[in-house]
């Protein structure tokens, strides 16, 4: 297997190219890869990806001065948005991105961790050219090799189209997707299996935003309406922590996470204040009282997966009602803020039952949120906090502190308290699980520029749940820590090391009645190189090495990345050939891929074998470009027996 390897490689290499799009920070990917191989929220990778897709091809304007701008780059830190907006005010204009690299919050590593996603072009809302209708269609294709599964209800293709639209301050557009397995049209009337549509104004004096149809929130820390990214806890990359308030049009493809219907907001002075209402029907798990009619809900089904008759029964047999205010006051270096939101159901919820895992959780068909929230600059310290209360009496707690006492070193703290009986039904606070409920914890993380070039970083988080939750029935406890070296001694060479450790745990399954807990423990070292050998020519190296106890799995994974643009055709390649070796699943490692637009594929890798893609874009004229990957995973199964799985994808891609 290493003899092609290495022919394919230096076959590769005796050309010459570079792809810009794909200049994406080590620490971008690791966030991803950590995000999918959280199991409890398989989708939130996708939100990940779609958010870092939308600021590619809208990159944020850094000479407009302009807070609500800066925001956009959800991965930055409100430290360092709050010292992006006073630079730019007080520069007058940025004519170079390693400006940047002296703003008090920003380093090396930093800036080139935004690169991909500003631009220094600076364009007035009144430019005439901002009134042309633009338009913009992407429709995927991708399907799996394996088996016909004879209970599915149709093909095993799976398809996304997209389209956008803008004409000055109106914007719209809608998505639809069927997944493997699903009909294409369901429902009466008849419509793709998810179709999603939104219209959007925006404005620059009173009226900020006004949009009709389906869109995502996020206020404060999230505890109580958050449908846009995940606010998770990265230990190595402190600036995963941003919290700005939002409305913005819903174009993802999570089929029950999003609001629909109609929200504003509004702006006058320090005052910003936005509403929302929203009816829609969601999935979710019917059961029934004996002798009872009317049935009531056990479960939400949040899968989105529709592809066989007893799927396709949870779909949509749900009304969910939902609105709520926002208002926030912004001074200077303080902003407080205030949120009220409700949900209630067309059936009621959890009606009491013998599963204990279930004695906080809410009963009943409506649900009520209070929260208040702020965050404040004193010289170089960030404080932010927010509490929730529910109209049950539970309660959620975030406080934080990010400080810089120098400008090579940052410290950020964050609590959280999360009591067993606090719900929301669309709230996504930070946490080290994908509930926003039973759990509290401490995180602590730095980052160091420890030499020219050399960048350190890392942090623990030490966390417990109180009362019984998925895999466990009794109290838990998990602890996870990581440190990272990065040197980027040219802008060509960035040079890698992570080291993580994870310790969580499950029920035993060995334990008769009752079952008991027992810890698992994730040790992780990876190590990468990525040289950029000329202006269109990018390799990449990676290894990994991976200890899970008590199991004793152990895995190790080596792969070899190819990025290459041809000098004189609009062609872009990328490859990889990727060698794996894993006891079993307890040591599965993820590898991020290069993809389709609007897609992601992070696969996670086990047993013993290996796995290649082949990622081609041509750009066959200024408006049109056609993309085709082609990956297969081979597995040694038993008796050197080799299993091939592969994919096929195709995009095309129009923009008028």
């Amino acid at each position: 297997m290493i003899r092609p390897f290495i022919i394919s490689v230096l076959t590769v290499l005796s050309i010459s190219g570079f792809c810009q799009e794909t200049k994406l920070s080590e620490s971008i990917i690791s966030i991803a890869e950590e995000l999918a191989s959280d199991d409890t929220d398989p989708g939130a990778v996708e939100t990940y990806t779609e958010r870092l897709n939308e600021l590619a091809e809208n990159p944020v304007r850094i000479n407009s001065s302009s807070e609500d701008e800066f925001s956009r780059l959800f991965f930055l830190s409100d430290f360092q948005v709050k010292a992006l907006a006073d630079y730019a005010h007080s520069s007058g204009r940025v004519v170079s991105v390693f400006e940047l690299a002296t703003i008090p919050g920003f380093d090396k590593e930093t800036v080139e961790m935004i690169i991909p996603f500003i631009t220094l072009d600076y364009k007035p809302v009144s430019d005439s050219d901002s009134v042309l209708w633009k338009n913009s269609i992407i429709s995927n294709l991708s399907i799996r090799s394996g088996d016909t599964d004879t209970t599915l209800l149709g093909s095993n293709w799976k398809s996304l189209t997209k389209y956008k639209f803008s004409a000055g301050a109106f914007s719209g557009g809608f998505t639809m997707e069927k997944d493997a397995g699903e009909k294409f049209v369901t429902g009466n009337p008849p419509l793709p299996d998810f179709f999603s549509a939104h219209l959007l104004f925006n404005g620059s004096g009173l009226i900020r935003k006004i949009i009709i149809g389906d869109y995502s929130a996020r206020f404060g820390q999230g505890t109580n309406i958050n449908t846009g990214i995940r606010r998770g806890l990265s230990l190595s990359s402190p600036g995963y922590m941003s919290s700005s308030d939002e409305i913005k049009p819903y174009t993802s493809t999570d089929e029950n996470n999003f609001f629909r219907g109609m929200a504003a907001e509004f702006s006058l002075k320090n005052f910003e204040l936005s509403m929302f209402l929203s009816r829609k029907t969601r999935d979710a798990t019917i059961d029934y009282l004996t002798g009872d009619s009317i049935g009531y809900i056990s479960s939400f089904y949040q899968a989105g997966l529709h592809n066989t008759a007893s799927l396709l029964q949870k779909k949509g047999v749900v009304t969910e009602s939902g609105y709520g205010i926002n208002l926030s006051y912004n001074q200077s270096n303080l902003k407080i803020g205030f949120t009220w939101s409700e949900n209630s159901f067309s059936l009621p919820v959890n009606l009491p039952g013998s599963d204990p895992s279930k004695v906080f959780d809410f009963k009943g068909v409506r649900h009520n949120l209070y929260s208040v929230y702020y965050n404040g600059f004193i010289k170089n310290i960030l404080l932010y906090g927010e509490v929730s209360l529910s109209d049950n009496n539970k309660d959620a707690v975030i406080q934080g502190i990010s400080i810089r006492p120098s400008d090579r070193l940052s410290i950020n703290f964050l609590f959280r308290n999360y009591n067993s009986g606090y719900t929301t039904f669309h709230g996504n606070g930070p946490g080290s699980s994908s509930k926003t409920t039973n759990e509290r914890g401490i995180l602590g993380n730095f980052s160091f520029e420890a030499a020219k070039h050399l960048f350190i970083s890392g942090g623990f988080d030490i966390h417990d749940f109180p009362w019984l939750k998925y895999r466990c029935s009794g109290p838990t406890r998990g602890i996870a820590r990581e440190l990272r070296a990065r040197y980027l001694p040219t802008e060509k060479i960035t040079l890698e090391v992570l080291f993580n450790y994870r310790l969580s745990m499950v029920n035993n399954s060995d334990s008769a009645a009752i079952p008991d807990q027992k810890e698992l423990l994730n040790r992780n070292v990876k190590g990468s190189i990525r040289y950029s050998i000329s202006d269109n020519l990018i390799i990449g190296i990676r290894a990994d090495f991976k200890l899970a106890d008590p199991s004793e799995s152990r895995g190790t994974l080596l792969l070899q990345d190819v990025i290459y643009k041809f000098r004189k055709l609009p062609v872009s390649v990328w490859f990889r050939y990727c060698l794996f070796k894993t006891n079993d699943w307890d040591s599965r490692i993820y590898t991020y891929e290069n993809d389709l637009l609007y897609s992601f594929s992070i696969p996670a890798l086990f047993g013993e074998g290996s796995r290649s893609y082949l990622m081609v874009k041509w750009e066959f004229c200024k408006f049109a470009e056609l993309r085709l990957k082609y990956g297969i995973t081979s597995q040694i199964t038993t008796g050197n027996t080799v299993i091939n799985t592969d994919e096929f994808k195709m995009q095309f891609r129009i923009r008028f």
